[in-house]
């Protein structure tokens, strides 16, 4: 069992990896490969320290949820982690909207995904929450990008790692071409990222864990599980409907999914 100060260490590592710009050495040598607990007390951590400095949580994302994305990275399951106000350069997408700054980025990368904005709680007893009260709960879905990045060097992680480290997480953008699910069938979306013009990225929302609704049902279990179920008004990122890739500042970058408008930013320095 990981001691409290072995998690106590891995915060510290990853926070001062983030802080300085500098990525820092795997933090399994501190809480192991297996300690799923352990990795989301650390994580944890992180986000207190974040809340405490004024932050707000504002929803949640699922990463891993694509082969493609736990064959990059090594996995062969999902994860979870919270999304902050901080996090939210949406204004990028915006019509005259300045370049995401790439100022806080280590290694990043971006890739394309449904996102879902609640319209109720999911705080149900586990047998409960099923793929209908899932649907139910979705008050539309929005094209959203996620821009990932590891506090860890070379991206050199395991499944411990990137949970730790909140879940790969950095920064996000969502659309404002919402749908509701009787207009679009997040299982049926096709995707294409381009960079530059130049396409980097494709997939489809089978790909995402079978289907983005069930990817949300498996965090909205696992919420439930951890304590922390998920609340009218959060925002998800489902997950990555094709590989994730990487970016350098002055590209332009274009995220295609059927049945929304594209959804356009460009990164500044």
């Amino acid at each position: 069992m990981t001691t409290q100060e072995a998690i106590e260490a891995a915060v510290t590592r990853l926070a001062e990896a983030q802080q300085s710009g500098v990525p820092c050495e795997p933090v399994r040598d501190l809480i192991g490969t297996d300690d799923l607990p352990a990795a989301y007390a650390v994580q944890q951590g992180l986000v207190q320290a974040r809340l405490a400095a004024g932050a707000v949580v504002v929803g949640r994302k699922i990463g891993a949820t694509s082969k493609a994305v736990q064959d990059q990275l090594g996995v062969d399951q999902p994860d979870f982690g919270y999304l902050l106000d901080e996090m939210d350069v949406s204004a990028a997408a915006q019509p005259g909207g300045a370049p995401i700054s790439m100022a806080s980025l280590l290694q990043p990368r971006v890739e394309a995904e449904v996102a879902f904005r609640l319209g109720k709680d999911l705080d149900l007893p586990e047998d409960e929450i099923t793929l209908d009260a899932v649907r139910d709960a979705v008050a539309v879905a929005i094209p959203s990008l996620e821009i990932v990045d590891s506090r860890i060097a070379g991206w050199q992680i395991k499944f411990t790692d990137t949970v730790a480290d909140c879940a790969s997480s950095a920064l996000f953008v969502v659309g404002t071409d919402e749908k509701t699910l009787d207009e679009i069938n997040p299982i049926d979306v096709e995707m294409s990222l381009t960079i530059n013009g130049e396409v980097k990225s494709s997939g489809n929302g089978a790909a995402c864990l079978g289907d983005p609704l069930e990817a949300l049902r498996w965090l909205a279990v696992q919420s439930a599980r951890f304590g922390d179920p998920l609340r009218a008004g959060q925002l998800i990122l489902s997950g990555a409907l094709g590989p994730f890739v990487p970016f350098a500042a002055g590209d332009d970058v274009v995220a295609t999914i059927s049945g929304f408008a594209p959804l356009s930013v460009k990164f500044g320095s």
